[in-house]
């Protein structure tokens, strides 16, 4: 089982005791690696690889955004965001018009080839906490 995936399948045991363990990857019958609930990613913090394509599906009625924050990712890394934007401006100006928006069933990937940390979040759900973490080793 790949790194992320297990780490996925733990987070997901932990938040439910254990009970009607279902890995996150596969909640609702969609495969990815970090899901969308209506204000948080799951899980919160994620570990992959550098070189390793990262994949965030909607399993919520909400519409949500990736966006990373430009000073929260590391120095020579490439910039992502829902909608394709350059940066964190770009994204949030877009959204006003709900570009860059996931819905539900949909989603997004992102390729990490720049090992550090990296911190990101949910444009309309930010004040509520929906913020996420990737850590690239």
């Amino acid at each position: 089982m790949r790194r992320r995936r297990m780490l996925a399948t733990l987070g997901a045991v932990v938040a439910t005791g254990g009970a009607g363990c279902t890995a996150v990857g596969s909640l609702g019958g969609v495969d990815g690696d970090v899901g969308m609930t209506a204000v948080a990613f799951e899980p919160a913090t994620i570990t992959v690889d550098a070189g390793e394509e990262l994949v965030w599906y909607n399993n919520s009625a909400r519409a949500h955004s990736i966006t990373a924050y430009e000073g929260g990712i590391p120095e020579d890394a490439d910039y992502f965001a829902t909608g394709g934007y350059d940066s964190e401006a770009a994204a949030r100006d877009a959204w006003d018009g709900m570009h860059g928006a996931i819905t539900n069933g949909q989603r997004y990937a992102h390729t990490f080839e720049v090992p550090g940390t990296y911190n990101y979040f949910c444009i309309p759900h930010e004040r509520g906490g929906m913020v996420g973490q990737v850590v690239v080793e």
